[in-house]
C-alpha cells in the first residue's frame, strides 16, 4: 500500500477531527479520549471529550499514527507513554499480574467504515512503532483480543487482534479477559540519519 503516514499533532488534528465527525464522534462520542482518563474525568459528554482531546494533542500529549489517502486521514493507531494513557481495559486483572510498566502503550485503532479490510490497522501499527523508535524506543504493549476461531465484525475491535500484533513481532505475555491479551515488543531507539554533507 502507498497510504502516507504522519503523526497526530496540531497540523493533523483537522483531519482527524473529520474522521472521527464522518462517524458520529467514535463510539458514542468518546473521541478515542477514554484510555487518557484519569478517575474522575469520565461522563463528560461528546463535546467535552472533543475540546479534552484536541487540547492534548495541541499540547503534545496524545499520540497517533494517522493513515491517509491524499488530504484525508482513512485510520490511526494510537500509542503513547504509559502515564499518557493510564485508563486501559481490563485494568483491575492486568494490575494483580503487573510486574512492571511498560515504557510505551498501543490501545487503540480506528478505521473510516468505507475502508476497512484493506490493511490499513496493519500499517498503522507499523508506522506507530516507527514514531516509537523515532521517540526513543523501549518496551511497547498491547491489549488485543483474540477472535482466531470466532468471526466477528473488525468495527468492534478497537484494540486490534491478536493475530495482527503477533504478525508484527508481538509475543503474548498474559490474558487479562476472556479473549484479551498484553502482549509485548521492544522496539530499539531509531539510529539517527547522518548528513553527508
Amino acid at each position: 500500500m502507498a497510504f502516507p503516514s504522519k503523526p497526530l499533532c496540531s497540523q493533523t488534528w483537522p483531519a482527524f477531527a473529520r474522521l472521527v465527525e464522518k462517524h458520529g464522534g467514535i463510539f458514542g462520542g468518546c473521541w478515542c479520549i477514554s484510555f487518557h482518563l484519569e478517575p474522575g474525568e469520565a461522563k463528560r459528554g461528546a463535546a467535552a471529550y472533543r475540546a479534552m482531546k484536541e487540547a492534548r494533542v495541541r499540547e503534545g500529549r496524545a499520540h497517533a499514527a494517522l493513515v491517509f489517502d491524499g488530504p484525508n486521514a482513512v485510520g490511526w493507531c494510537q500509542f503513547g507513554p504509559t502515564a499518557e494513557l493510564p485508563n486501559i481495559r481490563s485494568q483491575k486483572s492486568y494490575e494483580e499480574g503487573l510486574r512492571r510498566l511498560p515504557d510505551w502503550r498501543i490501545t487503540c485503532f480506528f478505521i473510516d467504515r468505507e475502508r476497512r479490510g484493506e490493511g490499513i490497522a496493519t500499517l498503522a501499527l507499523r508506522e506507530a512503532l516507527r514514531h516509537i523508535a523515532r521517540l526513543g524506543g523501549g518496551t511497547v504493549e498491547g491489549y488485543p483480543e483474540d477472535y482466531t476461531d470466532e468471526r466477528t465484525s473488525s468495527s468492534f475491535l478497537c484494540s486490534g487482534t491478536l493475530r495482527m500484533f503477533e504478525k508484527s513481532g508481538f509475543r503474548k505475555t498474559r490474558k487479562i479477559a476472556m479473549r484479551r491479551w498484553v502482549v509485548v515488543k521492544r522496539v530499539p531507539q531509531a539510529r539517527a540519519k547522518h548528513s553527508t554533507n
